[in-house]
């Protein structure tokens, strides 16, 4: 019998003859939701040589266990915080993901979120269609000129910098430590970032390491004319606390594309206008989708081929 290619993600039918013509010595078993998964590894498990993937439904040490002939796993997009990656690596599984295959994407959508957010785009929209005028409503605030504290100087976070540059935005960051060639200005700690920016926008990884990040206290610290914008994880914020500052009146708003309850909708805050959410498509767009299949395809036969991944990890 053939070896077998599992996708575990979401694919268009062209993506997947895109594989299944690329690897005509692979049987492709598409397989995007939980319990599909499972009965695809019951089935083929042994068999399965590489694995297509993405960070938020990942592959855990059980599954591998499950898989002993599994040589690849290939995160696609830049996220990987539900692979057991110390796990491949000390059962030598190559592990690779799709870095820099969406990041422009990320940073237009991530943008388009502060500026609707910020201005009120969405509140705005609402009332034009109640046939309400500007002189009922407060002034929307610039976003030229507001200050802006990334948690997350990746490569996402500097193509953000980088656009937020064109606003005449001051720019601040939070990393673990500071990056070298960068002119923005540095913050060793989340708090004193938060405190100086007008927006604070999540571009860090998720994972167990970052839960809950942005915390009640970050969010304090933002204060009452701040913006939170999240385009990383979920996981990263803190649903409830955020929900609480924003009918508490301690941060201005919100634009989210991504919470902790996806797929379903944050019910914490879908009833709260000054939010503007967007269900995880940061990342997506035909360009972007397309980047990532790319990428993947290309980790794959390099593999396959005894050669370095194009982007391990």
């Amino acid at each position: 019998m053939k070896p077998a290619l599992l996708v575990l993600n979401l694919q268009v039918p062209a993506h997947l003859q895109q594989m299944e013509q690329t690897f005509a010595a692979f049987d492709v078993i598409y397989a995007p939701e939980a319990d599909q998964a499972e009965a695809a590894i019951a089935e083929h498990g042994t068999r399965v040589q590489c694995v297509c993937t993405i960070g938020a439904t990942g592959l855990s040490a059980a599954q591998m266990q499950r898989m002993p002939k599994l040589s690849l796993v290939c995160a696609m997009g830049a996220g990987y915080e539900n692979i057991d990656v110390s796990y491949a690596k000390a059962h030598g599984i190559a592990v690779g993901n799709g870095v820099g295959t969406n990041d422009e994407c990320v940073a237009d959508h991530a943008m388009g979120l502060l500026i609707a957010a910020v201005r009120g785009i969405v509140k705005l929209d609402k009332a034009t269609r109640a046939g309400v005028w500007r002189s009922a409503m407060p002034l929307p605030a610039n976003v030229s000129g507001k200050r802006l504290g990334i948690v997350g100087l990746g490569t996402i976070g500097a193509k953000i910098a980088k656009r937020a540059a064109a606003f005449d935005m001051p720019i601040g960051y939070h990393n673990r430590k500071p990056k070298e060639g960068v002119s923005y200005v540095y913050f060793d700690k989340l708090l004193a970032l938060a405190a100086w920016a007008d927006v604070l926008l999540v571009a860090t990884p998720g994972g167990t390491g970052t839960r809950h990040l942005v915390d009640a206290e970050v969010l304090r610290a933002l204060g009452e004319r701040g913006v939170l914008v999240n385009i990383a994880r979920g996981s990263v914020v803190d649903t409830q606390a955020l929900a609480d500052a924003i009918r508490a009146g301690q941060v201005a708003g919100a634009g989210l594309d991504v919470y902790e309850s996806e797929p379903l909708p944050p019910q914490e805050l879908i009833a709260l206008d000054s939010v503007v959410l967007t269900p995880h498509v940061g990342g997506w767009s035909p360009e972007a989708v397309q980047n990532s299949v790319d990428r993947f395809i290309a980790n794959m036969r390099n593999h396959l081929d005894g050669k370095p991944l194009v982007s391990p990890i």
